[in-house]
């Protein structure tokens, strides 16, 4: 075998052919080296995330996700260049838990009530503490740095847009009757506010509040169609 693959590597190199593709297990190292690669960075966001929803986030660097990683500092950066890029990969990390089953809820076929109905279960869950306050943490930094804001701003985006889908199907259903954005954008700002007071009054019927708001919202926007 090494005798034929040294004939056919001269061979290549008289004529001017590039040489063979290497015909060792290199490819299936480096398959490994990538998934464990890969099994790093999900651990250093992991980490990453339990000190920013702990307290004193606004200490949070990248030594000491490193250090709760058992990792070096080094490989920390060769992951991640800065603090920021290690926050915004947790700003992506966590956007599909939050906005993916509301994006599937509205997306979903059915009418707007049944959409509603889909849209309200969601809005009634609480919210769990650890998803809170890393909530609050990368609004922190949000405030203090230009790349985590593009990157949380990202997100509420997608967020409000669930909200403006949900009143445009209600507006197809009135024949366009009725720009969907102004009471989408409402209806996600109250449930903003809403998580915030749930987190803080366990008394919040979060239920009868959001069933209130989108009727009312619906019943407004239908009203005011011309």
């Amino acid at each position: 075998m090494a005798a034929e693959l040294a004939a056919e590597l001269a061979a290549r190199a008289e004529d001017g052919r590039p040489p063979a593709p290497s015909r060792t297990t290199r490819p299936t190292r480096t398959a490994r080296t990538s998934a464990k690669g890969e099994q790093t960075r999900a651990r250093l966001i992991a980490a990453a995330r339990t000190l920013l929803a702990g307290e004193g986030f606004a200490r949070f660097s990248t030594r000491n996700v490193a250090a709760l990683c058992g990792i070096s500092h080094g490989m920390c950066h060769y992951h991640f260049q800065d603090r920021t890029a290690l926050i915004v990969a947790v700003v992506e990390d966590i956007g599909p838990e939050w906005i993916g089953p509301m994006e599937t809820a509205v997306d979903r076929p059915g009418s707007f009530a049944e959409r509603a109905e889909r849209v309200i279960g969601l809005l009634t869950q609480p919210e769990g503490p650890d998803l809170s306050r890393l909530h609050s943490a990368l609004h922190w930094f949000a405030l203090n740095d230009d790349r985590v804001r593009v990157a949380v701003d990202g997100d509420y985006r997608r967020w409000r847009e669930c909200f403006v889908r949900l009143f445009q199907v209600l507006a197809d259903e009135h024949a366009g009757a009725f720009d969907p954005v102004p009471p989408g954008t409402a209806l996600a700002a109250a449930a903003d506010g809403l998580a915030a007071l749930q987190s803080l009054d366990s008394g919040v019927d979060p239920e009868a509040t959001v069933r209130i708001l989108v009727a009312g919202l619906a019943e407004a926007a239908v009203r005011r169609s011309p």
